[in-house]
């Protein structure tokens, strides 16, 4: 199974860590992440349900692009601390075919409080192939493990 390759990202000088949200202030617009794959079969749509064709999968190039993202910000956040996807308007406009290099990037474009979004773009290597938006907002990470754990509790006990 291959995985995605993330090839980094350009990042503007960071202030020094600050407590409470202000580390937020460390993501500014134009910070850059970039993440590649070379288009195996396990890529393709019939492997993920996705389709018939032999071709790049339109959820396997979502995730290259989330991937992106991540290398855009993940870095600037503190520990206990990570970015959740939560909305794409993506279009996949081309085809690309086994063996050829995808590269995704994103592009911090606006923050608004704890939300980021993104201009995303996809491409192989001879075209633009998507692109679109993409949010995620930064949350603690023992604050979302609790929610979740109580939804497991509820399951537990048979609510609904």
């Amino acid at each position: 199974m291959s995985t995605i390759q993330l090839i980094g990202a350009i990042v503007r000088p960071m202030p020094p860590p600050e407590t409470g949200r202000a580390f937020l202030d460390r993501i500014v617009p134009g910070q850059t992440g970039m993440a590649e794959i070379v288009v195996g079969s396990e890529h393709t749509a019939p492997f993920v349900g996705s389709g018939r064709i032999a071709v790049l999968a339109t959820p396997v190039m979502i995730n290259l692009i989330e991937a992106a993202a991540l290398a855009a910000v993940e870095h600037l956040l503190p520990a206990g601390h990570q970015s959740l996807g939560i909305q794409l308007d993506i279009s996949h406009t081309a085809a690309t075919p086994i063996g050829l290099r995808v590269t995704a990037t994103a592009e911090v474009a606006q923050i608004e409080g704890r939300t980021v979004t993104f201009r995303v773009t996809a491409r192989d290597e001879f075209e633009p192939i998507g692109g679109g938006t993409h949010r995620r907002v930064v949350v603690s990470v023992s604050r979302f493990d609790e929610r979740v754990q109580r939804k497991l509790t509820r399951k537990k006990a048979g609510a609904a």
